[in-house]
């Protein structure tokens, strides 16, 4: 009799607590999207002869890389891009940073696509001097974001004169009223080892705190977006140390970013593998000023990588993986060795 007692006693809390929640007013928000894609390669058929990898991507080439390959290539990002974020708003993302791009021109056929082109997408690109030929953008819905200014940052290495490699990007704009900037990256590479190659990202990160400190100074309480490929995980120094990105916001220091893509790393996930390793190269990190519980104004809300099971390999020794275009000359006809990742800005509606 006394056991049945108590749980009639705990049905009574619940069922008090339940009401006690709805009975509560519900606050509406508005739900911005923001992610970024490596998207593997993107190169029209066209040898540029002064770019080094453009020659590989030719119809005449090993990869065979034909219009039809090309069509197929944009056709796939665009189905992708098309995806992201429409679970929680009908226009998806938003703006959306991308590496691996030869052009601006394979950004202007990929935004004409027919599942994105009535989103509109418009583009800020620079050429950046790196070797493979390969530069990153921001595409962006002018219905969201107005570009106030944007500009490109080069990465040098003092003691390697030779040193070629992606521009950083930064766009300062209003998205919906409020004021934002986003910082575009690719970052070196870990061609020749991690620990050799470490240097060079270390720098990069060096330059994107650079850029930073100088929204930092204009304006402390500066919302900002550094998104890229950062050829490192949230754990690396180039991440924690050189960029100050930590994971955890109760150790942030005045001027640290947060690494939301931290926890997720943690948990297992990742946007890309290699050897049977997941790596969470692809991040999104957002500045302090982008946290908090006033959402009068947009502030951060949580960071998905979009790893959907059309985007995966079916079978095989690499089931699970990016299904992606290539295996060296050999096309697979997938999407990208990458999978997307974003992040969702909420603000309460007024």
């Amino acid at each position: 009799m006394k056991s049945k007692t108590k749980g009639f006693t705990i049905i009574i809390i619940a069922l008090l607590l339940s009401l006690t929640i709805y009975a509560q007013p519900q606050k509406a928000y508005n739900v911005a999207c923001i992610g970024f894609y490596n998207l593997e390669n993107l190169f029209d058929t066209i040898n540029n002869k002064e770019l080094f990898l453009s020659e590989e991507f030719t119809p005449e080439s090993e990869k065979q890389w034909t219009s039809q390959r090309y069509h197929e290539k944009l056709n796939h990002m665009a189905e992708v891009i098309s995806k992201i974020g429409t679970d929680v708003t009908p226009d998806g993302v938003a703006l959306l940073g991308v590496s691996e791009i030869e052009n601006r021109g394979v950004l202007e056929d990929l935004v004409k696509e027919s599942s994105i082109a009535d989103r509109d997408y418009q583009i800020v690109h620079y050429d950046s001097p790196d070797r493979r030929g390969v530069d990153v953008g921001l595409l962006y819905q002018p219905k969201y974001f107005e570009v106030v200014n944007s500009a490109s940052h080069r990465l040098t290495m003092p003691d390697d004169t030779n040193f070629r490699t992606r521009d950083q990007l930064v766009v300062s704009g209003y998205l919906n009223g409020e004021m934002i900037h986003v910082i575009v990256n690719h970052w070196p590479s870990r061609s020749g080892g991690e620990k050799r190659s470490r240097p060079k990202r270390n720098a990069a990160g060096e330059l994107s705190r650079h850029i930073v400190d100088s929204l930092l100074n204009l304006d402390p309480n500066a919302k900002i977006l550094v998104m890229g490929d950062l050829n490192d995980d949230p754990v690396n120094p180039s991440v924690l140390e050189h960029l100050r990105a930590k994971g955890k916001e109760k150790e942030l220091e005045p001027g640290d970013m947060y690494n939301p893509m931290y926890n997720l790393y943690r948990e297992g996930i990742g946007s890309l593998a290699y050897r049977d390793l997941w790596n969470l190269f692809d991040q999104v990190i957002v500045s302090q000023a982008l946290l908090g519980d006033d959402k009068s104004s947009y502030k951060f809300y949580k960071a998905f990588v979009f790893n959907k099971n059309f985007l995966k390999q079916k079978e095989g020794a690499f089931a699970g993986y990016p299904n992606r275009t290539f295996v060296g000359d050999r096309y697979l006809g997938g999407y990208s060795d990458h999978f997307p990742v974003y992040v969702l800005l909420i603000r309460e509606k007024k």
